[in-house]
């Protein structure tokens, strides 16, 4: 794998630590801005909403541009954003300093991911993209519970410096590693409008709502890990860390197994890890009062959450190839729809007083309909070839005779 694909998972270990890690600082969040966890939640939603709006529109703004200037920009933006986080003295500053990092988070994925595959040939884009992902599953297993760590021990801020200074380092690996490359010209020139046209591909918004809805499934309960942990199984918060650590785990282990099957199985892989997300879900809706069990299916639907991830973003390059900055941005957005539909429903669920139980089937029925929209995307495609292949078998309608006596067969 090229070096700069690695400093690009590099790069996002660092954006994935500070985007996970308030799953294990909502509480010290809401103690010291005096706000309900819902509200803390919605930290959570508001680091989804943009990366949902900066994907496409950064991808859009900067097509044009050299890559690595425009990752150098953007990496450097999100480390001032954690500065800002770090400094808040409010809620509302803490949640406009969320929507700037997520926002040069977003151009960062857009145009990392399209700069890596890019690097490597078309049979291993689900690698190179199980590489950037396998930054953020590492996120999960050492960022993310070391972020809860210095919030317990040090103050949640001091979590945000120390994702600040990570941001510095990847920006040196950035600078150092990745090639520089010149604006195409000429009929390579990338055109917005040409990329544009990846949206007339029913395909394309096929694995947008599957993507949304893999990730709304998974987030709605992530988003609540803790207290559900704290509350429902028991678990003492001090051992939080642990979990998220275990969780990440999953993540990594499952981005490892979907980037080595998913060049090769792309459709098993999707269907095969979305179906089990909802089965353990459920299974996490059941058995929450149990410590052990809710521990061992955190770990495991770190697994099936992630082993899907290289499939969907690859999924998405096949479907748009002549498009590759926008399809980037497309799935970037699609996985941040999901990341903020999840946080919200959850919230909206245990407002509702239906408890931290609920969260988990709503995650379920979430991933279960995603299992639907990958069958449906599956029936439509194989509809389309075949009313293709009938309008190439049909034979030329035969030109209209002329009087009584017309050519005879």
């Amino acid at each position: 794998m090229p070096p700069a694909v690695l400093v690009l998972g590099i790069s996002v270990f660092a954006l994935g630590t500070s985007e996970f890690m308030l799953a294990g600082l909502l509480q010290p969040i809401a103690r010291d801005l005096h706000v309900s966890i819902p509200k803390a939640g919605l930290l959570v939603s508001a680091f989804a909403v943009g990366m949902v709006v900066g994907a496409p529109v950064l991808a859009a703004a900067t097509l044009r541009l050299p890559r690595r200037l425009t990752l150098i920009t953007l990496l450097a933006l999100f480390a001032l954003g954690q500065v800002a986080g770090a400094l808040a003295p409010t809620y509302g500053v803490l949640f406009v300093s969320r929507i700037v990092s997520a926002l040069a988070c977003a151009g960062f994925w857009a145009v990392g991911a399209a700069v890596a595959v890019s690097l490597v040939p078309v049979t291993a884009r689900a690698r190179a993209m199980a590489v950037m992902i396998g930054g953020l599953s590492t996120a999960n297993i050492l960022g993310v519970p070391a972020g809860s760590l210095l919030g317990q021990h040090a103050g949640w801020r001091s979590a945000f410096w120390a994702v600040a200074a990570l941001s510095a380092l990847a920006l040196a690996g950035v600078i150092a590693l990745v090639p520089r490359t010149d604006p195409a010209k000429g009929a390579e020139r990338p055109r917005l409008r040409r990329e544009l046209g990846i949206y007339r591909d029913k395909q394309v918004w096929f694995n947008v709502v599957t993507i949304a809805l893999n990730a709304a499934a998974v987030f709605a309960v992530f988003s609540y890990l803790g207290p559900f942990l704290t509350e429902v199984s028991g678990l003492p918060e001090h051992r939080l860390p642990t979990v998220l650590a275990l969780f990440g785990a999953g993540g990594l282990i499952g981005t490892v197994i979907g980037g080595r099957i998913s060049d090769g199985h792309l459709l098993g892989t999707i269907y095969g890890g979305i179906a089990a997300s909802a089965c353990a879900l459920a299974l996490l809706a059941l058995l929450a009062r149990s410590p052990v069990a809710a521990v061992g299916l955190a770990l495991l639907l770190g697994v099936t959450a992630f082993m899907t991830a290289p499939a969907l973003n690859a999924r998405m390059f096949n479907e748009a190839d002549a498009a590759p900055t926008l399809a980037g941005a497309t799935t970037t957005s699609s996985f941040n729809i999901g990341n903020t539909m999840g946080p919200w429903l959850g919230g909206l669920v245990i407002g509702a007083g239906w408890g931290y139980q609920a969260v988990a089937w709503t995650g379920a029925a979430l991933a279960a309909a995603g299992v639907g929209t990958t069958a449906l995307a599956s029936l439509t495609r194989r509809r389309d070839r075949r009313r293709r292949a009938r309008s190439l078998d049909c034979p030329a309608a035969a030109p209209a005779s002329v009087g009584a006596a017309g050519p005879r067969p």
